[in-house]
């Protein structure tokens, strides 16, 4: 497979960055190591430099003949800001390049509905793969080299949630695609961390709410937190989900493409209406400025600047609020089955973890040194 760097627009602390995407690879790992200024952004996921034309003479110049580097999406957007595709045919359009990722691979993902999020996990994650086993044939790659592949990862210092979603992104294709059940019996995923969900005070979050004085920011952090949603599940609420006559939000096509109902607030509905009137949004209830979907990356400034209004010192996101719904619902003596429901979980055991932050019965304990 050709060596590629893709080019991407950058805005890593107010200041212009050209982003430099590519698959693993030791050869343009080393020649990006004698790029001047070369930095690594965590939060994007790739390499990055000053955003100015000597900068990107210097790129094309090192690569030369050793790796095709496209700026489809640096030259072709002068506002600085990709635009990911959102649907299943936009998606297979951007990995036709992939030649190596089997047609059928992106077929059974449409077929079975996928959510679009998870589908372009998947391929992501399996592209990866098959590019590290260029040489070898699909068909001859082996339990033993699948479980090297994970080394790989693990040495690379990936996230085991990373590692997690690659294992899935494979075992769909050897078991979903290729009909093999059970294909990997000797593959073994990283020791999940039994981590307890981050929950912020209610007080914490009505004041991020009081001090968010942009009415449709008001309306994201505000709907994030009383109905339970998932960020991707906001950005593609509609007006019509919004029922004001039962107060329910219907979401649609949640994770594991399933429809559930949730809470509607009586407050939330009237700053929604206010929103409305203001914003007139056309297809989805929360737009940008060119009528499409609102980034997931707004959202998620949205509600880090809301934190930081409120004096707020510990990191937030956009999930935080979704976890503490879940905790102040079950502190308020809501039965854990009915917070399943409106979070949309399809095991209770899932939910059952939010029972270990509730704080609602360890406060009915005296300590031992206030005796």
């Amino acid at each position: 497979m050709t060596k590629r760097i893709n080019l991407k627009h950058l805005l890593i602390n107010g200041q212009r960055q050209i982003g430099l995407q590519f698959y693993p690879d030791k050869v343009i790992q080393a020649l990006l190591k004698e790029l001047p200024n070369i930095k690594w952004s965590t939060e994007f996921q790739m390499a990055y430099l000053p955003n100015q034309g000597k900068n990107l003479n210097l790129i094309f110049e090192k690569f030369r003949g050793v790796a095709w580097v496209n700026g489809q999406h640096f030259f072709g957007n002068s506002q600085g800001k990709e635009t990911e595709p959102q649907d299943m045919e936009l998606l297979r359009k951007k990995y036709r390049s992939y030649t190596n990722i089997p047609k059928d691979y992106i077929d059974t993902l449409e077929r079975q509905h996928y959510a679009f999020n998870t589908a372009k996990i998947y391929l992501s994650h399996f592209a990866l793969f098959l590019d590290h086993f260029s040489r070898m044939k699909i068909t001859d790659i082996t339990d033993l080299e699948i479980n090297q592949y994970l080394n790989h990862l693990t040495r690379q210092q990936r996230s085991k949630s990373y590692i997690n979603s690659s294992v899935n992104a494979i075992k769909f294709y050897f078991e979903v695609v290729m009909g093999m059940p059970n294909r990997f019996y000797s593959v073994a995923r990283p020791r999940k961390d039994e981590k307890l969900p981050k929950v912020l005070a209610k007080e914490d979050i009505l004041k991020m709410i009081k001090m968010t004085t942009n009415l449709k920011h008001k309306c994201i952090i505000s709907l994030l937190y009383s109905a339970g949603l998932r960020r991707s599940e906001l950005l593609a609420l509609k007006p019509q989900d919004i029922d004001s006559k039962r107060m329910v939000i219907t979401v649609k096509g949640a994770k594991g493409n399933k429809d559930r109902n949730t809470l509607l607030s009586k407050n939330v509905l009237e700053d929604l209406r206010k929103y409305f009137k203001e914003y007139r949004p056309e297809t989805y209830l929360f737009e940008g400025d060119k009528a499409g979907k609102y980034s997931e990356r707004s959202v998620g400034a949205i509600v880090k600047q809301a934190a930081k209004r409120a004096g707020i010192k510990t990191p937030v996101n956009p999930h935080m609020l979704r976890h503490s719904f879940a905790t102040h619902l079950l502190e308020a003596g809501t039965d854990l089955r009915y917070i399943q429901a409106l979070l949309g979980h399809s095991s209770s055991k899932t939910t059952e973890i939010y029972t270990h932050v509730a704080t609602h019965q360890i406060t009915t304990i005296k300590n031992l040194l206030d005796d």
